[in-house]
């Protein structure tokens, strides 16, 4: 911040710390869960750190699975262990079904229109049913199996132009592409990324690693809300630039098909083309449900969230498999044993994978995408174990202490794909020892697609090509940081 912008912060904290002042010393007669003391004015902004699922793992051990810390004038409850992860989040799913805004993502209005974001609404569990019914049902997913195996294809064809490059492999930005062509065709019958079309690739990734950085960073507006005129870190500023980029990319992808459609008449090739139809359906019916804004918004998230995610989580998995030659040497074994040397693997192959599944999923207990999820809001007063989560209380679910926590797992901080083969672990929010998606009526929509996606890479990877460190690297903590950013 500037000198100007620092000021400004200040005379503004000192217009309201009276206020803060008498609601610290007399808080309201409610019992709230144990916590760390808050200091006046930044309560216990300064416990987080720069890594903040550690720091709140950290005095959850002090202060229990359910905690309490003031962060600004926001309130907030951690929830650090499953007892309490399924009792928030199922027994009381339906007061915390909705999200607390962060103030970067009300950027270009993303967050009246987002999925992610949207309070459940009519509009939330139409985008809701889309998602589920065309895009993530069992039978629409088996109906692109093959373009599955295609992209897979491609990605190791990638792969091995950089072996006989002599080129170290970059898996997240090789996975990064596959998977956005592979959204990419099934939403607009065209690949995003190729030979063609590298100035769409490098703006997509350069736009979303953007908006990933904005949206993760501590932002002042948020923990004081009074802030949010001014907007003094400018992450919404930038995030309104970078969001536009995105928006304007997909508006011009749906003004190419509607020119199309105007000339060849209406069709039904693709996911776009669905998405037009209903568009026009509610337009016919005077509806206000689905228009060319919401579909630019609804686009925006499931290419962000599909995309960064799975090529994280696959890096993760990768650098654990290859700092392990014990791991590796028995998921090549799985392989070898189930499809033979030489053979291309399949999706229709994943259920025979057992211990290829146990890492993919070590992966998420150890490494989750989103430590923290996305934060819940309280609806209303919830009375949990004698303690009151306070209406508008943010809800903060840490699916990273969850899979630490040592009364759950044995050997927490080592990476152990065995652990799963002795359990039918379900990560599709049943089982609250792993949710790396949430769970409720909130859990991330994506999982389904992205559970095959991982298990199809990451078996493909390991099979088709020997994998070794650099020269000079040693395995262990110096290997995860040259390959993959420590979350």
């Amino acid at each position: 911040m500037d000198i100007f912008t620092s000021l400004l912060f200040l005379a503004l904290i000192l217009f309201f710390s009276i206020q803060a002042f008498f609601s610290f010393a007399f808080p309201k007669n409610k019992k709230l869960p144990p916590g760390p003391k808050p200091r006046p004015i930044l309560g216990s902004l300064l416990e987080l750190g720069d890594q903040p699922h550690r720091s709140l793992a950290r005095l959850s051990e002090s202060y229990g699975p359910l905690m309490h810390l003031k962060l600004g004038r926001v309130t907030t409850v951690v929830i650090s262990s499953t007892t309490m992860a399924k009792e928030v989040l199922q027994a009381h799913g339906q007061a915390v079904s909705n999200r607390t805004i962060p103030d970067a993502s009300r950027a270009h209005r993303h967050s009246d229109f987002s999925m992610v974001l949207l309070p459940v609404s009519p509009l939330w569990r139409n985008l809701r049913k889309i998602s589920n019914l065309h895009l993530l049902s069992s039978k629409a997913l088996d109906g692109n199996m093959e373009l599955r195996n295609k992209k897979v294809q491609e990605l190791l064809n990638d792969v091995h132009k950089s072996v006989q490059a002599g080129e170290a492999v970059e898996i997240a930005s090789l996975s990064f592409r596959a998977t956005l062509n592979l959204l990419s065709t099934t939403f607009f019958s065209m690949d995003m990324a190729d030979d063609t079309n590298s100035v769409t690739l490098k703006e997509l990734k350069e736009a979303m690693s953007q908006m990933m950085e904005d949206l993760g960073k501590p932002n002042l507006a948020d923990y004081f809300p009074i802030l949010q005129k001014i907007d003094p870190q400018g992450i919404r500023r930038r995030n309104t630039v970078t969001f536009r980029k995105l928006i304007n990319l997909f508006g011009r992808i749906i003004d190419q098909r509607l020119k199309v459609r105007e000339a060849s008449g209406l069709k039904d090739d693709d996911i776009l083309d669905t998405l037009i139809n209903m568009m026009v359906v509610d337009q016919e019916k005077k509806e206000d449900q689905l228009d060319k804004t919401i579909i630019e918004h609804f686009l925006l998230d499931l290419f962000s969230a599909g995309t960064e995610t799975t090529s994280t989580t696959l890096e993760w998995a990768m650098a654990e498999v290859v700092k392990s030659p014990e791991i590796m040497s028995k998921a090549r074994a799985e392989l070898d044993q189930v499809i033979g040397k030489g053979n291309q693997v399949k999706e229709s192959d994943v259920s025979r994978f057992p211990y290829i599944q146990a890492i993919v999923k070590e992966a998420f207990r150890m490494h989750p995408t989103a430590p923290l999820l996305i934060p819940r809001k309280a609806d209303c007063d919830i009375e949990i174990c004698g303690y009151t989560i306070p209406k508008d209380a943010q809800v903060i679910v840490n699916v990273w202490a969850l899979g630490r926590d040592s009364s759950t797992w044995e050997n927490p901080n080592k990476f152990m794909p065995e652990r799963f083969l002795e359990m039918d672990m379900d990560v599709g929010g049943r089982d609250f020892k792993l949710i790396p998606f949430g769970a409720g009526r909130r859990i991330c929509p994506g999982f389904p697609l992205a559970m095959r996606m991982l298990y199809l890479m990451l078996g493909s990877l390991l099979h088709s090509f020997d994998w070794k460190l650099e020269d000079g690297v040693v395995p262990g903590i110096n290997t995860l940081s040259k390959m993959v950013k420590e979350v």
